[in-house]
């Protein structure tokens, strides 16, 4: 971790245009619960964030950048209920990702070092069921051109996403979360 990281917050408020009770988070937070009932804006101050409206970062994942965001919960079409959140940080370097036909990296394979829109249209692929991403963080989308919903993927091994809650989910376009989020 860089000593950049150390200076990501986000702002989260109980009510709509920065109202209310406020909760400041500058790093992983896995059960924001006690500390608010619900969550209707948030200012992302420095760095990046995923939000999640499940505890243990699980559930509907949305992606913050730095910015105000006055009443996002109904521009994202999400609850009330911001459960955790997930400092990203920030990386300089390549990017690199090889993602599978099947599980357990079996079956075809495809190196990425760039965004893709469309893994149907790049490699004839309808859908993957593992990855290794091996330098970057990457946000994978369920469908083509970065749309619906979006699933956070730092460096390490995803042998089976089925295994990680993401049962009936296709990745259908991945993108490189770039310093220019910051």
């Amino acid at each position: 971790m860089t000593s950049g990281n150390m200076m990501n917050k986000i702002v989260f408020y109980e009510e709509r245009n920065f109202q209310g009770r406020s909760y400041e988070c500058m790093s992983d937070c896995p059960d924001m619960s006690s500390y608010m009932s619900h969550c209707h804006s948030c200012r992302v101050e420095r760095g990046c964030f995923m939000v999640y409206d499940r505890t243990n970062f699980m559930g509907n994942q949305f992606f913050m950048r730095r910015g105000e965001y006055a009443d996002y919960m109904s521009m994202m079409g999400m609850s009330d209920c911001i459960r955790s959140c997930r400092m990203i940080p920030m990386h300089r370097g390549s990017y690199r990702m090889r993602i599978y036909e099947r599980d357990n990296f079996q079956g075809q394979m495809h190196e990425m070092m760039e965004d893709c829109d469309n893994i149907m249209d790049r490699y004839s692929m309808s859908n993957f069921m593992s990855c290794n991403v091996m330098e970057g963080h990457w946000l994978m989308y369920e469908q083509p051109h970065f749309r619906g919903r979006m699933w956070y993927m730092r460096p390490g091994e995803y042998r089976n996403f089925m295994n990680m809650g993401m049962s009936g989910m296709r990745f259908m376009s991945m993108k490189r979360i770039m310093d220019s989020c910051y």
